[in-house]
């Protein structure tokens, strides 16, 4: 299931994602997603893999 996921971010920095976006010719969407998943693969890769459950908190 997608969820929609909102963020607060100061203007200038949004500007200066969105550059680095089309440098990588990607989305900002997409460019989150790869970060995203970057994130947690680095911190699964430290700490093990991140079990998740029915009553796992995604909010």
């Amino acid at each position: 299931m997608e969820k929609h996921f909102g963020l607060r971010i100061d203007d200038k920095l949004l500007k200066k994602f969105h550059y680095v976006c089309a440098y990588e010719g990607r989305s900002a969407n997409r460019q989150l997603l790869q970060l995203i998943i970057k994130c947690i693969a680095e911190y699964e890769q430290a700490h093990g893999t991140i079990e998740l459950d029915d009553n796992t908190d995604t909010k």
